[in-house]
Formats: structure tokens, C-alpha cells, sequence
């Protein structure tokens, strides 16, 4: 199966953004904890999940320079 630059493109965005929502979500809880260990527990977890975010926005970024044809072989598109 293949997946176009466009289809990859737009399935990026939408990981990036459920991705950066989690990540959000995390570090807007961390006021709330009290404990220690669930402190350091969610600030990684919410760093984690920032972490797929940018790279769904790397690859996002990739995707519309191949359809933009500004990298790759434009030939073969």
C-alpha cells in the first residue's frame, strides 16, 4: 500500500495535534500533584508526548517538501 505525500502530510498533522494535546494535557496537570514521584511521573510523560509531536511535525514538514517537490525527484511524483 502506498501513502501519498498529501495523505502523509495531513496524517501528521492530525498525530502532531493529538500528540501536543496529551503533552498539554500533562503539563497543565502538574500543579495539581501533590506527590513527588507522580510529579516527576507526568512531567515524563508529558515530555514524551511532546517528543512525538515534533517528530509528527518533522515528517510532517518532509511530507510537504516531497509535494511541493522540493525534495526528492519531482520526476517521479
Amino acid at each position: 500500500m502506498k501513502i501519498s505525500a498529501v495523505m502523509a502530510m495531513w496524517m501528521c498533522a492530525v498525530f502532531g495535534l493529538v500528540c501536543f494535546g496529551f503533552a498539554f494535557n500533562g503539563f497543565t496537570a502538574l500543579p495539581s500533584i501533590t506527590n513527588v514521584e507522580d510529579r516527576d511521573l507526568t512531567l515524563g510523560y508529558a515530555w514524551f508526548w511532546a517528543f512525538l509531536g515534533g517528530v509528527a511535525v518533522v515528517f510532517g514538514v518532509l511530507s510537504w517538501m516531497i509535494k511541493e517537490g522540493k525534495l526528492g525527484d519531482p520526476d517521479q511524483m
